[in-house]
């Protein structure tokens, strides 16, 4: 009998919170499949500084049902939840409440910290039989008839071959045979956490400028800020007194929430659209980040990655081994992820761009939109559940 991970059914690149929920996903399914998942960190390592992260009532469904839901929310302070979204524009009428009670959850979502969540995924699959590749890169990923090959570095130097290569390291940059398109917005998202006069509630905002979209996510007793800008403005944003960097803040948020008191490390990334001219390959997937990187307007692209990974191992779970990568795979793993896919990319990058158009015409018809969204009540309640399930 060979040894496991060997030759395996499946070899996942990247062993992140997307990567570990399908390699999860697979050993939960009852298969017997052969999984090995290979990430660079070291064993026990978070991989990146803790961050925050937007988890849909979606998701927080995809990690009860892989059990490991209750481990990340036992941890002290890693789990925030949002009851409702205020949404809003600046310099214009229009705004919308969506509210977890008008759907019966508990609910609408959660701010979630990275590293209590990886370390959740870790430990659960520890307890399973997916072989783990820590402290190895895969540099390079390429498909046969039968077979993928993955070309090694680090402590697993050397290659394997799998009857299927997901992709779900967050860049997919070892895959040749897909091409990539990017569209830079030239703009950052400047992050910070803030200390506010008041309890947030749970509530989150979400502030249309036409700068750009400035988010507020409730976490622990403080509010995360998501603020975008230009590269320019960032820098002198991020180097101002603290009482000058919130003075700014509250003129450009408006009055929606009471004044802020204080403000932590600031720090920046640029935002950009990056996706995958498609998402398979000869005997290859590429999920999450990997096949879609998304503004983090409106905080979809982690969950659209999350759904990447459940139903992917949907579809290898009804797929026989021996046609495990085969083209029939393949498409029907395509036609299972088009609709949400390109639904989330359209809406995140179409937010963007209608948002930041200046014109009066413009402004009108986003306060009309938001003004109807907040009025008709089948509407609003469609619009909550395609955010925080995707669309199928």
């Amino acid at each position: 009998m060979r040894a496991r991970g060997a030759r395996p059914d499946v070899a996942i690149v990247g062993a992140g919170p997307v990567g570990a929920t399908l390699a999860l996903a697979l050993a939960r399914s009852g298969s017997d499949l052969d999984v090995v998942a290979i990430d660079p960190r070291a064993a026990g390592e978070a991989g990146r500084a803790d961050r925050s992260l937007a988890l849909s009532h979606g998701a927080r469904l995809i990690f009860e049902r892989l059990g490991v839901w209750a481990r990340v929310a036992g941890v002290d302070g890693a789990v925030t939840p949002i009851v409702a979204i205020d949404v809003s524009q600046a310099g214009g009428f229009g705004a919308a409440r969506l509210a977890a009670r008008e759907l019966g959850l508990p609910a609408l979502g959660y701010v979630v910290s990275y590293r209590a969540l990886s370390s959740a995924l870790d430990d659960a699959l520890a307890a399973t039989n997916v072989v783990l590749r820590f402290g190895s890169e895969v540099t390079r990923v390429d498909g046969t008839a039968d077979h993928a090959s993955l070309e090694l570095s680090g402590q697993s130097s050397g290659s394997i071959e799998a009857r299927l290569a997901v992709i779900a390291d967050g860049a997919g940059a070892a895959v040749n045979a897909i091409a990539r398109r990017r569209r830079d917005y030239g703009q950052v998202a400047l992050i910070a956490p803030l200390a506010l006069a008041a309890p947030h509630g749970g509530i989150a905002y979400e502030r249309f400028t036409t700068e750009g979209p400035v988010a507020l996510l409730p976490e622990g007793d403080h509010y995360a800020l998501v603020w975008t800008q230009s590269p320019s403005d960032a820098e002198r944003s991020k180097a101002m007194p603290d009482a000058q960097f919130l003075d700014a803040l509250a003129r450009h948020f408006g009055a929606r929430v009471e004044r802020f008191r204080g403000v932590g490390v600031r720090r920046s990334f640029p935002l950009a659209l990056d996706v995958a001219s498609a998402t398979t390959a000869r005997r290859i997937v590429v999920i999450g980040n990997a096949a879609q990187s998304l503004h983090p307007v409106a905080g979809q692209g982690f969950n659209l990655g999350l759904r990447d990974a459940w139903e992917l191992a949907r579809t290898i779970g009804r797929t026989p081994r021996s046609e495990l990568g085969g083209e029939a795979m393949l498409a029907a793993h395509h036609r299972s992820r088009r609709v949400d896919r390109n639904a989330g990319i359209l809406f995140t990058d179409g937010l963007v761009r209608l948002f930041g158009n200046r014109t009066a015409l413009a402004s009108a018809a986003r306060g009309t939109g938001l003004a109807l969204l907040d009025l008709v009540g089948p509407a609003r309640r469609m619009f909550t559940r395609a955010m925080l399930y995707g669309l199928h």
